[in-house]
């Protein structure tokens, strides 16, 4: 349960969906495992290896191909899950929770990545703050006349991309996506394509040539630079905590997305899943249902950020809270994320480090994508 830290607030979010499960099952226990994302995949690799699966499993977007394909996850076909009568609110990740035309995981929430820069910045830059930019030579044209260097010495990023070393791999996603193409089209690399080389080029540019932000910049507790004022625009969250950085921040902030040839908004997401392996299957499903109701699915948003995929979702308190969550909420049909193959697991841990190269200059995007989607 990666979607629940092991604190207090954890805790006793999973202890209301265990109480509402318990009405229907009071003599079935529930253990619940307190992964993280940076273990999850270590965890399900070794529970399939001892022949003791889980009975249910909360993983990231990406993640169902890979395990769906070595038979970790049940069908949902059993339970009487179609396309049609899948919560509404969760189709935007549809195509990420299916495997060989089954469906394989119900999402929960969304983890969405729009833009946002200063309406003051822009002001102060002779930019018409009213006016996001759309294009790349949009993007590029204002982030140059936003960065702000002293004796080469950045002091305010034009353009930040929220991305520390070998972590550019959902900005590719978002440029690619921006030009109408997906990672992965029918399970196969769709990237070491012209298109895949322009956006990674476009990216490149933005740092070596434009030098509107510097390679693997970074706030030190990891939030958006366009959150913390360190960049006048960037890639940021799908949700910001007004309290935390004042409330004349997050009104100073307007949020959009990119958009060459198609609108683009990369998310993750966390989506659940019945173990193939679960002697409990229609109460592992309907543990699920309890976890994608509007009131845990807002819960687990909260804990982990995002926007809950439900019906409806713009118009619960998680979402209204801020203006980043109300934003990325009405963007959802514009979604771009990683994954697509069986595996991805295993490419994503090359994929950054691979683009880095190209990024500092000392590779060229065609031969590292053709490497890339050789794999």
């Amino acid at each position: 349960m990666p979607s629940y830290p092991a604190s207090n607030e954890g805790k006793a979010a999973l202890q209301k969906v265990i109480d509402a499960f318990h009405k229907t099952y009071p003599n079935v226990k529930v253990e619940p495992d307190f992964a993280t994302f940076a273990t999850l995949n270590e965890k399900i690799s070794t529970s399939i290896a001892s022949g003791q699966g889980y009975d249910v499993y909360v993983t990231g977007i990406g993640w169902i191909p890979p395990f769906a394909s070595k038979g970790v996850f049940k069908d949902l076909g059993e339970f009487g899950v179609t396309n049609d009568n899948l919560n509404k609110g969760a189709a935007p990740a549809l195509s990420a929770a299916e495997y060989n035309g089954k469906i394989y995981a119900v999402p929960l929430i969304f983890g969405p990545k729009p833009m946002a820069y200063s309406k003051k910045a822009f002001a102060a830059a002779g930019l018409d703050p009213s006016k996001a930019p759309q294009t790349w030579a949009d993007l590029r044209e204002d982030a140059i006349k936003l960065t702000k260097r002293d004796g080469g010495k950045l002091t305010q990023a034009g353009f930040d991309f929220w991305a520390p070393p070998t972590s550019y791999r959902q900005d590719f996603v978002t440029f690619l996506g921006a030009l109408g193409q997906p990672l992965y089209k029918d399970g196969k690399p769709n990237f070491a394509t012209p298109e895949g080389e322009k956006a990674l080029n476009e990216m490149s540019s933005l740092i070596n040539d434009d030098k509107v932000s510097d390679f693997g910049l970074a706030s030190p507790d990891g939030q958006p630079l366009v959150f913390t004022g360190k960049a006048a625009m960037g890639v940021a969250g799908g949700y910001i905590d007004c309290a935390k950085v004042g409330q004349a921040r997050c009104d100073d902030l307007t949020f959009f997305n990119l958009k060459e040839q198609d609108t683009a908004m990369f998310s993750g997401g966390q989506l659940a899943s019945v173990g193939a392996q679960s002697q409990l299957p229609k109460a592992s499903y309907d543990f699920i249902k309890l976890l994608s109701s509007p009131e845990a699915a807002s819960d687990i948003a909260k804990l982990n950020f995002g926007v809950p995929a439900v019906d409806g979702a713009d118009q619960l308190d998680v979402v209204k809270s801020n203006p980043a969550s109300a934003f990325a909420a009405t963007q959802l049909d514009h979604m771009v994320f990683e994954g697509g193959s069986t595996n991805w697991l295993e490419v994503r841990n090359n994929f950054g480090a691979q683009l880095d190269t190209v990024l500092l200059g000392k590779a060229d995007a065609a031969t590292v994508l053709q490497g890339l989607a050789s794999k």
